[in-house]
């Protein structure tokens, strides 16, 4: 049989210069979408970043925001209406300027810092027995109003005895400030949080996190300071869960925290609201109870991290994930502890059941 001519009336060569300007169409669509999304994302996050990090007050911060989102979509426009990538390359000169300034702000442990972050705390380490110095123990009426207290204290890891995850809700069930709590035989407890270090006057935002709004500190606090001002004046939600940890973890545990401690006296961090901030310590928890557990967003949406310690044996699964909740809540027992009461006894009354 004879071999069908591809070429008859030339119709076969006359599709390839088609299928080609198609293409080339195509392509031209997907780079310029990409283009445009670039400068879209890389623009917004420009104009965020000089909200929350330009010098002055509100009115040079909106001022100069403002004039960078005109100079983009500007920019862009021209490139659209005369077809030319001059504007783009303009852009793309400003940005890199833009970094070249971002790069200049650095953290910072020498600024004036609101009351409760006043003080870093740091550790020293004697065989067994760990010195913090900074260990805050404020008593608290209201946010403004407070007894200002920084101890030294010495712990015994021969003696410790527990440790447990504090979850703190103030709004949404998903997102939870977890803390650590150590306790040790002598009945004294001492709970590690990762916070931003606010200064005077300043209030937290989740997305200024993401812009270097903040610095981050490592607090060592008494329960009655760090869980009470939550409870009873922020009017947040906490729970307790006791943690099926080995002594020896327990240990490394506490002496990883000194240590992240001690290196931020020396090399100040900025907190960021997804990478470094409290679930570094729900990371480092994780680690000490199976170096090879795999990764969980419930590490992240610390909300539903009580979940995720039950399902790995973390936590006590003789009674269901739904009790340990319901006897893990501290936030009435909080609330009606006296000033004489021991504190930590008290929002423990029930904890492991009747």
């Amino acid at each position: 049989m004879a071999r069908p001519n591809r070429h008859a009336g030339g119709h076969g060569l006359e599709t390839y210069p088609a299928m080609t300007t198609k293409y080339r169409a195509i392509g031209r669509v997907v780079l310029n979408v990409c283009v445009a999304l670039v400068a879209f994302f890389s623009g917004l996050w420009g104009t965020m970043a000089l909200w929350f990090q330009l010098p002055g007050g509100v009115v040079v911060r909106a001022l100069g925001s403002a004039l960078w989102a005109i100079l983009i979509v500007s920019l862009f426009a021209f490139a659209i209406s005369r077809r030319s990538w001059l504007p783009l390359l303009f852009y793309g000169l400003a940005f890199v300027a833009l970094m070249a300034w971002w790069s200049t702000i650095a953290p910072s442990n020498d600024r004036v810092w609101a009351d409760d972050v006043a003080q870093l705390m740091s550790g020293k380490v004697d065989g067994s027995k760990v010195t913090l110095t900074n260990v805050r123990n404020f008593t608290w009426r209201t946010e403004q109003d407070h007894d200002i207290r920084w101890e030294t204290r010495t712990y015994d890891l021969d003696r410790i005895a527990s440790a447990d995850a504090v979850l703190s809700y103030w709004g949404s069930k998903e997102i939870a400030h977890a803390m650590m709590s150590f306790g040790f035989d002598d009945g004294r407890h001492v709970v590690f949080s990762v916070e931003i270090r606010k200064k005077r006057g300043q209030q937290y935002s989740a997305i200024g996190g993401f812009f270097k709004r903040f610095d981050m500190i490592l607090t060592a606090a008494d329960e009655r300071d760090i869980i009470a001002v939550r409870t009873n004046v922020r009017g947040e939600d906490d729970y307790l869960y006791p943690l099926k940890m080995s002594k020896q973890a327990m240990r490394e545990l506490f002496l990883s925290y000194v240590a992240s401690a001690n290196e931020l006296v020396t090399t100040p961090t900025f907190y960021n609201t997804l990478t470094s901030n409290c679930t570094t310590i729900v990371y480092r928890m994780a680690k000490r109870l199976d170096p090879g557990l795999p990764y969980d967003v419930r590490l992240l949406i610390t909300g539903y991290l009580p979940e995720y310690l039950y399902e790995i044996g973390a936590l006590d699964q003789s009674v269901s994930v739904q009790e340990l909740r319901r006897r893990g809540r501290v936030t009435d027992r909080a609330k009606a502890s006296l000033p004489t009461d021991d504190f930590s006894k008290v929002i423990r009354v029930g904890l492991n059941g009747p």
